[in-house]
């Protein structure tokens, strides 16, 4: 069995980042894209400290035209995609009444959360499809609690994550007859550069228990558990929603 091999998206920061790293540490090796090329020296030298190889290919994931050339860069790298991590994302362009929603602003974020998404993961899934290997394959989906919990203040966002929710559905049913594990991870309030603007509000709210776990979630909450999947012990869950939120959308009283 050759080593495994991992593709994130938006993979040089933040969630992504913690999940690159993460699959490293479980012996993957590591093909990232991004938007900017930020931090990529210090990722490099952390991923390869785990004694696996690293990639970088910078891209746009919401311009369609670039995934052939993502998923060729991987291939090329290091010769096929076990794992696909979609993560790139970004938040609302601007927090307000969605009565006042510009359709600018909700076709950039469903350029980048949504469609990117999908005719990536596609493209990737064609790949896989076209080259069966030895290693467990999955794709992981990282939505939010959002893609449940509504924000009518940023309402293009919550409905961004709620569609990729279900692409993640139909896609897992679409790929488990080929062995080849779709999952969703929902992360909570997580502190990343998006939640920094509003770090003192969320202190506030998860002080006040908003978070039964009462604490902030952490990147590397959600790069063990993507690890986990990657692994491919919990292939017979494909299409699972996995929520990483410290409980805090479990409806209560």
């Amino acid at each position: 069995m050759s080593r495994a091999v991992a593709l994130v998206t938006g993979g040089a920061r933040g969630i992504g980042r913690a999940v690159a790293t993460a699959l490293a540490g479980e012996g993957f090796d590591v093909v990232v894209t991004d938007l900017r090329d930020e931090g990529v020296s210090r990722l490099r030298a952390d991923i390869e400290a785990a004694g696996v190889r690293f990639a970088f290919h910078q891209a746009d994931v919401s311009n369609l035209a670039s995934h052939a050339a993502i998923v060729d860069a991987a291939l090329s790298a290091f010769g096929s995609i076990d794992c696909y991590v979609n993560n790139a994302g970004i938040g609302s362009p601007v927090r307000g009444d969605l009565l006042e929603l510009k359709p600018e602003n909700f076709d950039r974020v469903m350029a980048v959360n949504l469609r990117g998404g999908v005719f990536l993961s596609q493209a990737v899934a064609r790949a896989m499809l076209e080259r069966p290997g030895a290693n467990p394959r999955c794709i992981v989906n990282i939505t939010s609690v959002s893609a449940e919990m509504a924000s009518p203040e940023r309402a293009d966002y919550c409905m961004s994550k709620a569609a990729l929710s279900m692409w993640t559905r139909t896609l897992a049913l679409r790929l488990a007859p080929h062995g080849i594990a779709v999952f969703e991870v929902r992360p909570g309030i997580v502190a990343t550069d998006m939640t920094a603007a509003a770090r003192s509000k969320y202190d506030r709210l998860i002080s006040e228990g908003l978070v039964p776990a009462g604490r902030w979630g952490q990147p590397e909450d959600v790069g063990t558990a993507v690890a986990m999947l990657a692994g491919g012990r919990l292939g017979f869950a494909t299409g699972s929603v996995i929520n990483l939120d410290g409980a805090l959308s479990i409806a209560r009283l």
